[in-house]
């Protein structure tokens, strides 16, 4: 199992409802499941992904995120989880927003486009390929890229409170600087 998916469940309470919106192949909800007790649903757009999920055993919406999530109600989940989701997104405000609506708190990671690795790649006249961005300009599926500074400025525009605000580098968290040396941002919110 990915170390990040240990930093992540140290966050989600024992026992909870958990979304997981862009929940992929289910690994995560699984594992939350197995490990914690947790109670999970998935939203999934890959068809693909959405019978991966099925043969884990983990609930799975097939739902077009930019649609909204107007299926569920206000508080219906403990925490909603956007684990790599937002850049994939074009209205990501709008996204984050009924995140925070239908759960008491949420999770959000995504690929910190400020890494020092990022920008010396940058620096050198090329976009990177990475682990956390692992494909070339041309072929990606993210819609965008953001740092966890310009996050910061997302949340705070959303009128969300940030619990926890780090990064993840090679399985482990970073407090200091996360903009600078951690190629994973990390934020844990919750409406205001």
């Amino acid at each position: 199992m990915s170390p990040r998916y240990d930093i992540i469940a140290a966050r989600v309470p024992r026992g909870a409802r958990v979304l997981d919106l862009g929940c992929g192949a289910g690994a995560l909800l699984a594992h939350l499941r197995d490990t914690r007790g947790c109670s999970v649903q998935g939203v999934e757009i890959d068809p693909d992904k959405v019978v991966a999920c099925a043969r884990r055993g983990v609930d799975v919406l097939q739902l077009d995120l930019e649609q909204g999530l107007s299926m569920f109600a206000d508080d219906s989940f403990d925490m909603v989880l956007m684990i790599d989701s937002l850049p994939n997104l074009r209205h990501t405000e709008a996204a984050l927003r009924e995140a925070a609506r239908v759960g008491r708190g949420g999770i959000a990671t995504f690929a910190n486009f400020a890494y020092w690795k990022i920008r010396l790649r940058v620096l050198g006249g090329r976009l990177p390929v990475t682990t956390e961005l692992p494909y070339e300009w041309y072929d990606t599926p993210n819609l965008r890229v953001a740092t966890h500074a310009d996050f910061s400025v997302l949340v705070a525009k959303c009128g969300l409170r940030v619990h926890e605000a780090f990064g993840i580098e090679d399985g482990r968290e970073v407090r200091s600087l996360p903009n600078l040396l951690a190629s994973e941002a990390m934020f844990v919110f919750s409406a205001a």
